[in-house]
């Protein structure tokens, strides 16, 4: 092997004990008990989701907030039809133990309120790439603070 071919297997070997470290887009994980809306379900503005959560960490792309319950209050935002269609989903796995991920969070910025704060000035919602079902059967800390959070 020759000078140059040790200096690049060097290289390659450093390169690959490297730890890398991907961000997480999703703004929020969650295990949904139940979803309020109002003022009227078939024609709501705001929405309630009572649950446990795990919160994305503001400026900060790699960590969450540990899991804790309580609920969002969020109002609808400019694109009302994507919204309600994800708030839909929301309350189709509402009490179901289904973990969920939604929002970006490079946008959607919730605030986690506790069970005796009335719902007083709501967030707005944000988008991400959509409502995703999580597996349960994973390592991810977010998600693995969520199974074992019990009442």
């Amino acid at each position: 092997m020759n000078r140059w071919q040790a200096l690049g297997c060097a290289l390659a070997a450093s390169a690959a004990s490297v730890a890398v470290y991907a961000s997480d887009r999703t703004a929020v994980y969650a295990r949904v008990d139940r979803v309020v809306l109002e003022p009227r379900p078939e024609a709501p503005e705001t929405i309630q989701i009572w649950g446990v959560f795990s919160i994305a960490e503001p400026n900060n792309p790699n960590d969450y907030r540990p899991a804790a319950r309580g609920y969002l209050y969020l109002r609808l935002g400019a694109n009302k039809e994507t919204a309600l269609k994800e708030w839909a989903d929301l309350q189709s796995v509402a009490g179901t133990d289904q973990i969920v991920a939604f929002g970006s969070r490079y946008e959607f910025k919730p605030r986690l309120r506790p069970a005796t704060e009335r719902p007083e000035g709501p967030d707005p919602y944000a988008f991400g790439i959509g409502l995703t079902k999580v597996s349960g059967k994973t390592d991810y800390a977010p998600v693995r603070a969520l199974i074992g959070a019990r009442d």
